[in-house]
């Protein structure tokens, strides 16, 4: 996922997409601690995935 995919979005459609990215840290960090997870390299996409969409309202909330 790309910043400039996030601009043309609206605050809710941010939140939606937050609240579900959060989630999918939790699952994935769960599966970290039981050594289920095997590509670790998705937990550090899905949490820089998060501070983005979190860039990304903080930007429209400011317009």
């Amino acid at each position: 996922m790309k910043y400039t995919d996030l601009q043309g979005k609206s605050v809710a459609e941010l939140e939606a997409m937050l609240k579900e990215k959060k989630l999918e840290v939790f699952t994935l960090r769960a599966k970290l601690k039981t050594m289920q997870l095997t590509n670790t390299s998705e937990l550090r996409k899905a949490r820089k995935d998060v501070a983005r969409i979190m860039t990304a309202i903080n930007a429209a909330r400011s317009k």
